[in-house]
Formats: structure tokens, C-alpha cells, sequence
């Protein structure tokens, strides 16, 4: 089979020159013309092993074989067209239109028109109008039906192609769009945590008069923390490596977001909170508004240590609306951060619109995100 693949053109030609040899020998060759029996058969063979040759590379450099196949029956022509030669002459001519470069197919489409009609039309002139219509009706069966067949097949498998490049680019934008959706992630779950914990823990390393229920207090919110760090990074992994992962790891809810409020306290914040019913929201908004409101205390345990702070609920009738405040403090809150980037991106996903920046002495952070 590798064999034939490799050899494929080369024996068919020499499949070709065995079945004209044959067809010589039975005398069913002729096809047009008188036999001029004073042509030697080796002569017609050496013909027939012309455009033979020449079929050998009808894949690899069709407008080459067309050529020489084209010399090879004209020579035949004037002997006598045979059946050998025609069936080379079809054979390459289909692979030329097939396999040519667009302005060799474009070009035999234009030839092999004319001369279908043209030849209709002298034999008309010089004949009647039953020889021009049997003269037609041959040059097309021979000429146009194998360019034509060939035509189809052509587009057919451009469209094919073409069909396959837009997968490749929707397969693309697909990748680029999953790999912004997992780096958004990853900047949530990690940068959040950890974030607080290195606060929290420089919170600790300050006592200086070592207040163990302050210092407990902190600990535990480190812990606390981590541990939800590390189920939260595990259960992505798991999502990444499933068959058929879902869209966002269901691992937090708004329903938890005492224990952002309780973290950020941890890290120096004094942080007011008023909730609203969280129950039965759609889980695309319940993790995007958890993720909203953690990002901002992140934000603001980072730029405004020490500062007061609020997180605000309110559920209406087709929205839920967040607003996290902080006081501005430090240099921090100018909206260069890719933490608002990360925000703006989560409630656009559902369908809202998130907005921050400062409003007088504060920081703002308000989302709207339709229920």
C-alpha cells in the first residue's frame, strides 16, 4: 500500500500503456480518422508511450503532462486518433483541472468552451447540422464532461478547506477566549487569598505588645484563607482536567460572603456589612457578585489599610446591586490594576456592568447584575 501511495501516477501509466498495448493488438483502437496501415504499431506504441510518460507526472507537475500528453495526441491525430492515447489525453485532463494552479484550470475551462463550440460550429459550415450536433456531443463527453467533473470536485474541496480554516480559527478564539477565562480565574482565587494572607500576616509580625487574641484572631483568618485557596485552586484542577468541564467551579457562593467581610476585618479593615436575600440567585451572578465583592476588599485591604470600609447588598426585582466603599487612603485606587479589569469582565459575563472608581473621599465599586 506504501508502495502504491508513493508510485501512485508511474503505475498507472504503465497500467495505462499495458491496457493500449492490448487494445492495439485486438485492433479496437481506431476512434476517428482512416488507419493509415503503412504506420509501423511500433510507431503508434512509441506514441502512446509518449503521452504515457507524460502521465507519470500528471499530479506532481500537471501543466508539464498536459502539454506533452497534448503533443503526443496531436502526433496520434494525424495517424489516426486510438483509443489508448484518448484515454490518457481524458486522464490527464481531469488531473490537470483538478490538481492545476487556478490559472491553468481557469484557462482549460476557456479552451476546452471554444474548441467545444468551435468545432461544432465548422463542422456545421463545412457539414450539416446532424454532423455538427454528433460532432458536439462527442467533443463534450470527451473534453468539457472530465473539466467539468473536475470543476465540482475543485470546489467542493476548496469549500472544504475553506470550511476547515474557520473551524481552526473559531477553535482559536475559543482557546484564547478559555485561557483569559482561566487566567481571570487563577487572579481571583490566588491573587484574593493570598493577598490577604500576606497582609494578615504582616498584621501579626507588627504586635508588638503580642496580644494573643488579636493574634488568634488573625491566625485564624490566614488559615481560613488558605484552606479555601487551596479547595478552590483544587476543584479548578479538577474542572481542567474533566472530560467535559463546566463553566466555573461552583465552589463560592455570596451566601459566604461573611467570611470575605470577617478576612478583610483580619487584615485592618473596619468593614461594615448589609446583606439582602442571596437564596435561589442564578449561579453565574451568585459567583460573579462573590467574586465582585472579594476583589474589592482585596483591592482595598491592599491600598487603604487601616481604612473603614462597607459592603452593601440589595436584591430588586430584576437586578442585584453590590457596592463595596472604601475610604481612599495611600496612593492605591487609581484603576490600573488588572483586579478592575477582573471585575468589569465578571459582570459583563452575565450580562451586567460593574463600575469603580472614586466618588469624593471614597472609593466605589458598584455592580449591577440582572437577575
Amino acid at each position: 500500500m506504501w508502495l502504491f501511495r508513493r508510485y501512485h501516477d508511474p503505475l498507472v501509466a504503465v497500467a495505462f500503456f499495458a491496457l493500449g498495448v492490448l487494445v492495439h493488438r485486438l485492433g479496437a483502437d481506431l476512434v476517428m480518422g482512416g488507419r493509415d496501415d503503412t504506420t509501423p504499431l511500433g510507431v503508434r506504441l512509441a506514441v502512446l508511450g509518449v503521452a504515457c510518460a507524460g502521465q507519470a507526472f500528471r499530479h506532481s507537475a500537471p501543466a508539464a503532462a498536459l502539454l506533452v500528453v497534448t503533443g503526443a495526441a496531436v502526433v496520434d491525430a494525424r495517424l489516426g486518433l486510438s483509443m489508448p492515447v484518448l484515454m490518457v489525453l481524458v486522464d490527464v485532463l481531469f488531473a490537470a483541472a483538478l490538481r492545476g494552479s487556478r490559472r491553468l484550470h481557469q484557462g482549460l475551462v476557456g479552451v476546452v468552451a471554444v474548441l467545444t463550440v468551435g468545432g461544432a460550429a465548422v463542422v456545421a459550415v463545412i457539414g450539416d447540422w446532424r454532423m455538427s450536433f454528433y460532432a458536439g456531443l462527442q467533443a463534450f463527453s470527451l473534453f468539457v464532461v472530465p473539466v467539468w467533473w473536475a470543476t465540482n470536485v475543485r470546489q467542493h474541496r476548496e469549500g472544504a478547506e475553506q470550511m476547515a480554516r474557520i473551524v481552526e480559527l473559531d477553535r482559536r478564539a475559543a482557546v484564547a477566549a478559555e485561557r483569559t477565562r482561566m487566567a481571570r480565574d487563577l487572579h481571583d482565587v490566588v491573587a484574593g487569598h493570598l493577598s490577604a494572607i500576606a497582609i494578615q500576616s504582616e498584621a501579626v509580625l507588627s504586635l508588638r505588645d503580642g496580644d494573643p487574641e488579636t493574634s488568634r484572631t488573625v491566625l485564624k483568618a490566614v488559615r481560613e484563607n488558605s484552606v479555601r485557596a487551596l479547595a478552590e485552586m483544587r476543584m479548578m484542577i479538577d474542572v481542567l482536567r474533566a472530560d467535559d468541564p463546566v463553566d466555573e467551579p461552583a465552589t463560592v457562593r455570596l451566601a459566604d460572603v461573611g467570611l470575605l467581610v470577617d478576612s478583610a476585618r483580619a487584615g485592618g479593615l473596619d468593614v461594615g456589612f448589609r446583606g439582602a436575600d442571596v437564596a435561589d440567585l442564578p449561579v453565574a451572578v451568585d459567583v460573579a457578585a462573590y467574586r465582585i465583592v472579594q476583589e474589592a476588599l482585596t483591592n482595598a485591604v491592599k491600598h487603604a489599610p487601616g481604612a473603614r470600609a462597607s459592603v452593601a447588598l440589595e436584591r430588586q426585582v430584576r437586578r442585584l446591586v453590590v457596592v463595596v466603599r472604601n475610604e481612599l487612603r495611600g496612593t492605591g485606587g487609581d484603576g490600573s490594576g488588572t483586579g478592575l479589569v477582573s471585575m468589569a469582565e465578571r459582570a459583563h459575563a452575565v450580562g451586567g456592568r460593574c463600575a469603580a472608581g472614586a466618588d469624593g473621599p471614597e472609593w466605589v465599586v458598584r455592580a449591577e447584575l440582572p437577575l
